[in-house]
């Protein structure tokens, strides 16, 4: 399409003195490192590339709006969790975050656990070729089938989230004549910085058992009255996109407090503490997450030196990264539909996808980045409001941002750190077609999650 001239909306200057926006980076046509996956740069033209393919490309070839996932990205990530934890220590995917038998396959290459959530994830997990023992399965209401499934496959641990489900578990090994491997999962009172639904261990939500009112002591003992279960330790998790490590000093205080109660009452030291995940990622410039190496001696300084306290002898720890390990690796692109300014407010940029794909703005409010990624431009900056196509008004992409202001229908733009909660997440609302998610690597690209077609939504509509 041809960049015709359009309306311009409000510049840099007419927003500095809202108070409320991030200033424009001095260059626009510059990738900001800490939002984009390793492999992404810009070629000789200004386009950018990942893998060594460009978005042109990419888009020629598969279609928008699509997610690209940078699979050497991934992989080194994966190997650095790993690494920074070592042989002493467990890291679990957090599969929730996404997805796939392709996924799947990487993390048992790279010598990664895995965790689930529900049937699904847990048959794409055994179709790709996990090994059960390798497996955690989560969820606060497993069903009877999925608990048969995942103890007929042999699952590594259960991690026990009610009292019903703590007999519900022992009946079902019981009955296959084996001794599960289990967690309770414990809620700590520690609330994390971060959106109320995605704060997951003060007392008042659905997760867990509580510590307050001798709640977790009492399912540790009727866990270890129970023939069919065999309690491994405790599992805590204090939220998600968290950069503060203060929540998991106090939460890792409150397990290791449990852990000598238990001792203490009936002679049993629990091998495993599991910390959960919910490590944070950059978003956006402001953002600044930590290292896994960071994480892991943080994480074992805090572990070894409460339980030298209680005089306990240090637990093997587990952590369960999702959106730490895929968030970073993958961009969403968009064709830009329709340039709509609003005199004196910001202008808005409707590109082919939406809420669709990345419901995470209008659910959490989260924030993201975007760039312009087809070309570079001189363009001084103007404020925009991405948006999407469907039929809300909380249809929204990235709240505020600035792009060059000679941005057109026609151009592509990127949003990064799209690789977590964003296919996984994805519905069909308005019969929008979920898009693809298609692997990046040394200059090839594959479909890992096909598009969904029409056929896909008629064929499930047999009215």
């Amino acid at each position: 399409m041809s960049r015709s001239a359009h309306p311009a909306g409000p510049r840099h200057a007419d927003v500095l003195t809202e108070g409320h926006y991030s200033a424009p980076a001095a260059d626009l046509n510059v990738l900001d490192e800490k939002v984009w996956s390793r492999t992404v740069t810009r070629d000789a033209d200004g386009a950018l590339t990942v893998g060594g393919i460009t978005v042109a490309r990419l888009a020629e070839e598969f279609g928008t709006p699509a997610y690209f996932l940078d699979e050497s990205d991934f992989r080194a990530r994966c190997r650095a969790w790993a690494d920074a934890f070592g042989p002493d220590a467990d890291v679990f995917y957090a599969g929730k975050a996404f997805l796939s038998r392709a996924v799947v396959r990487w993390l048992k290459e790279e010598g990664l656990n895995l965790d689930v959530c529900s049937g699904g994830e847990l048959t794409t997990a055994l179709d790709a070729g996990m090994p059960a023992e390798r497996i955690a399965f989560h969820g606060n209401n497993k069903t009877v089938a999925e608990i048969e499934r995942a103890v007929e496959a042999g699952v590594g641990r259960i991690v026990l989230d009610s009292f019903q489900e703590i007999v519900r578990v022992a009946h079902i090994a019981q009955r296959h004549g084996v001794r599960q491997r289990v967690q309770i999962r414990v809620t700590v009172g520690v609330e994390a910085h971060t959106h109320e639904f995605i704060a997951t261990a003060h007392e008042d939500q659905k997760f867990g058992i509580a510590l307050a009112d001798g709640q977790a002591a009492e399912a540790v003992r009727r866990a270890l009255s129970l023939d069919g279960l065999d309690l491994i330790g405790v599992h805590s998790h204090i939220g998600s996109q968290i950069f503060d490590m203060a929540g998991f000093e106090v939460s890792a205080r409150r397990v290791v407090q449990l852990l000598a109660e238990i001792r203490d009452e009936h002679g049993v030291e629990l091998p495993e503490i599991d910390l959960g995940g919910g490590l944070g990622i950059a978003y956006t410039s402001e953002d600044d997450p930590r290292e896994p190496h960071e994480i892991a001696k943080a994480l074992s300084d805090i572990v070894t030196r409460e339980c030298e306290s209680a005089k306990l002898r240090t637990p093997r720890i587990s952590v369960e990264p999702g959106r730490a390990i895929v968030g970073p690796t993958a961009f969403t692109l968009y064709e830009v539909g329709t340039i709509k300014p609003l005199e004196g407010l910001r202008t808005y940029v409707s590109v082919d996808g939406g809420m669709s794909d990345n419901i995470r703005t209008a659910l959490y409010d989260a924030e993201y980045s975007v760039a312009l990624v087809s070309r570079t431009s001189d363009a001084e900056p103007m404020l925009v409001r991405v948006v999407g196509k469907h039929c809300e008004s909380g249809d929204i992409v990235v709240k505020d941002a600035f792009l060059p202001a000679d941005l057109a229908p026609g151009d592509l733009i990127a949003v990064p750190a799209t690789g977590a909660y964003c296919r996984s997440m994805a519905s069909n609302y308005n019969h929008a077609l979920r898009p693809p998610v298609v692997a990046v690597r040394d200059g090839e690209a594959r479909v890992i999650v096909r598009r969904e077609t029409e056929e896909d939504l008629l064929r499930l509509d047999v009215g």
